[in-house]
């Protein structure tokens, strides 16, 4: 069990490393709160999924989507959505708080608060889920090909992130994250389940969403920093 713990772990472990290494703005208390807000979203999701599980409804290309994309992807990304929500309008009251940080630096900083949260989370919520189905099987390489899942949970948790941020001032962009998490993830889950090539790019695809992920989270930091330091003002 401490394997597979290990082994579910070192994604959040790597990323814990860029974080330093690039020097992101951030505190080991707002790391592990996200994470720990990421772990706590895996329970409502598994509460939904078992309120969504019909044994009647199994066959068929309806049944396929049903479970793919709205009793698995939807019910997680919904779930995700809630707590970062909940942990975002924190972190929100915390900057509003700050006398010194003007508005627009607020929203600028709350974005990349959300967005890398949102990915800190997306791991969170990955570490226990690859714990349940791995210890089931007690197998050590259910738990290595579960890497990738943990780079489609990242990237889609990023997503739901900045979507908790912008809700409240642009649904519409808000919204239009949601889905994409939702549909990213899905077609992942869709595309594992078939052997051979489509299994290779559903990996590829989610390396690839977080990798753009993690793209934004850097870009957003430098923008922050750049206006902080005078440059774009």
């Amino acid at each position: 069990m401490l394997i597979i713990i290990l082994f579910s772990s070192l994604p959040v472990i790597a990323i814990f490393i860029w974080f330093r290494i690039a020097k992101y703005k951030f505190s080991l208390t707002w790391f592990f709160l996200a994470l720990l807000a990421g772990a706590a979203a895996f329970f409502p999701a598994l509460f939904l999924q078992k309120i969504l599980l019909f044994p009647e409804f199994t066959q068929g290309r309806a049944a396929l989507i049903f479970e793919f994309f709205i009793r698995i992807a939807f019910t997680e990304e919904l779930s995700r959505l809630l707590i970062l929500f909940l942990f975002i309008w924190i972190c929100n009251l915390i900057l509003k708080l700050n006398k010194k940080t003007d508005s627009s630096a607020n929203n600028d900083l709350l974005l990349y608060k959300g967005t890398a949260a949102g990915l800190i989370a997306g791991l969170g919520f990955f570490i226990l889920e690859s714990i349940r189905f791995t210890a089931a099987s007690m197998d050590i390489n259910i738990a290595l090909l579960r890497i990738f899942t943990a780079a489609l949970h990242g990237a889609c948790g990023s997503r739901i992130g900045a979507a908790a941020v912008l809700f409240p001032n642009k649904p519409i962009q808000a919204v239009y994250k949601i889905i994409a998490a939702t549909a990213m993830h899905g077609i992942y889950n869709f595309m594992v389940t078939i052997p051979g090539l489509p299994s290779v790019i559903a990996c590829l695809i989610a390396l690839s969403a977080l990798a753009v992920s993690m793209i934004n989270i850097n870009s957003d930091w430098k923008e922050i920093s750049l206006d902080k330091n005078g440059v774009n003002q």
